[in-house]
């Protein structure tokens, strides 16, 4: 079984679970296509070892970009920068890696400590 997403406009609306040969006799009369896309691949890697496919695994709401053939998820904030490498956005500032739990403040574009329950 594979996975595929049925991209309208750019962005996905679904993503289903098919064999391939599904499509040879599948009829679709709405707009858009289904395009291949791989539970294991996030960031250009495939988790196993394997080919990544399409950058990401694809989601509701993601845009599918032909260009790059990639599935890029939506913008978290209006400060965060797409990596073209990986098509997974990026914090303007590094996340802080003491172990630490921390939260994204889009007001101050900085990390904010969350208290420790």
């Amino acid at each position: 079984m594979a996975h595929f997403a049925k991209v309208v406009d750019g962005k996905v609306s679904q993503v289903i679970v098919a064999e391939p040969e599904f499509f040879q006799t599948f009829v679709d009369s709405s707009p858009g296509e289904w395009i291949q896309t791989s539970y294991n691949t996030h960031g250009g890697v495939h988790k196993n070892g394997g080919t990544p496919l399409r950058k990401n695994y694809a989601g509701i709401g993601f845009t599918y970009d032909r260009t790059k053939d990639a599935f890029i998820p939506p913008q978290p904030y209006a400060s965060w920068v797409l990596d073209e490498q990986t098509c997974l956005w990026n914090a303007p500032v590094a996340m802080p890696t003491d172990g630490n739990g921390y939260n994204w403040d889009e007001a101050t574009t900085a990390w904010v400590e969350v208290p420790a329950k």
